[in-house]
């Protein structure tokens, strides 16, 4: 019997073995072959590994030639604030050069494609269409079919990938926060992304892009997945990067949402209109340089043990409702809230007191209509 019992758990090791999830960077066998003899350029962060090792390090090692790595917001080792500059450095443990696709130049130029043979994307994303990574994608995707270097997209899964919710960026507000017509959370990962970037012809000459990717294996979007690395320094954890759509809104409120504490992404405060109970006092800190509030003692609602996921709009409008009967302002950056929106519709139904399900009805046709325009570009079921 015992024998028998061993020979199950084994059975049973072997089987979630061999379903468990593998990213794109995790499949050398699909993709160092096309890099081989090539001159490789890498648009990576520290979320791009294989294992334990990061990419760049696994691609020395195989002997593949790592031309230059071009980072996205947050740097390479993705340590820097939001909004915080990206600037050119040199790798000081491989001496490969490091270019900056944030701050003065966003989109590959011809230089920075002179001496390479093809491009190489592999960055972890949440699922949100603010994030700018898929951003970064999409410039990279319009320079390689410019400058005709072929492109290949090492998938990962995406955490918020059950969700498709919000409304579409409208053409009027496109921004680096909204490049692309999708939806605030369109359910899809960045080779997904690329493909449908590429076949909507959302970039210029995107005919001539050579797009090749590799997607995740043993994946579905309703999986939960737990990333392995912190996509970026205020997402720390699986709660904030479940409660970020719905509180990356306040970012253009006079609300924190927690930046300059422990807790970015989990909480949200005021120190005038009190919100909650849990007391923190904002200050500058490495992820968050000049925190909104620094220095104040903010009274924080906490959310860690709440139950929102995809897109809540109720946490929103009741601050609101709340900031109302106080008598204070609310959105003190109109502007930013509607690109992070992708609309007005949204800031100005919340001010003319529309609820949560009147607001949901109006972008519903449009999602609709979404849903069916993605569907060509999905990988997974």
């Amino acid at each position: 019997m015992l024998r028998v019992w061993m020979l199950w758990v084994m059975l049973l090791a072997w089987g979630s073995q061999v379903q468990a999830i593998t990213v794109g960077a995790e499949q050398p066998g699909k993709y160092l072959p096309l890099l081989e003899g090539k001159r490789v350029g890498l648009v990576v962060n520290h979320t791009s590994r294989v294992g334990d090792t990061h990419l760049v390090d696994f691609l020395l090692d195989n002997n593949i030639q790592v031309a230059q790595v071009m980072a996205p917001e947050h740097g390479f080792r993705g340590k820097l604030g939001a909004g915080e500059k990206v600037h050119d450095d040199r790798d000081p443990k491989t001496g490969v050069p490091l270019l900056s696709l944030y701050g003065a130049t966003k989109k590959p130029t011809a230089a920075m494609l002179n001496g390479v043979d093809v491009l190489v994307f592999d960055i972890q994303d949440v699922g949100a269409r603010f994030y700018t990574y898929i951003s970064t994608l999409h410039y990279v995707l319009e320079a390689a079919a410019q400058y005709q270097t072929p492109v290949i997209v090492l998938d990962r899964p995406n955490p918020n990938g059950a969700f498709v919710d919000g409304p579409l960026r409208e053409p009027a507000f496109a921004s680096f926060v909204g490049v692309d017509p999708l939806p605030v959370l369109h359910g899809m990962t960045v080779a997904e992304l690329a493909r449908m970037i590429k076949g909507e012809q959302w970039i210029e000459q995107a005919d001539e892009l050579r797009l090749q990717v590799v997607p995740v294996a043993n994946y579905t979007r309703d999986m939960s997945y737990t990333l392995p690395v912190a996509p970026s320094p205020n997402l720390p954890n699986d709660q904030a990067i479940s409660l970020y759509p719905s509180l990356v809104f306040f970012e253009a409120t006079r609300v924190s949402v927690g930046r300059g504490t422990l807790l970015p992404f989990q909480i949200i405060g005021h120190h005038q209109v009190p919100l909650g109970a849990l007391t923190l006092t904002p200050q500058s800190r490495p992820e968050a340089p000049a925190p909104k509030l620094k220095g104040n003692t903010v009274y924080f609602k906490d959310l860690r043990q709440s139950n929102i996921t995809g897109l809540d709009l109720s946490v929103l409008i009741n601050t609101y409702q709340i900031f109302k009967k106080a008598g204070e302002p609310f959105f003190d950056r109109p502007d930013f809230m509607d690109k992070l929106a992708g609309t007005d519709a949204l800031r100005k139904a919340i001010l003319a007191g529309h609820d949560e399900a009147q607001i949901r009805a109006s972008w519903q046709t449009d999602l609709a209509r979404f849903k069916q325009r993605r569907r060509p570009y999905l990988l997974y079921p």
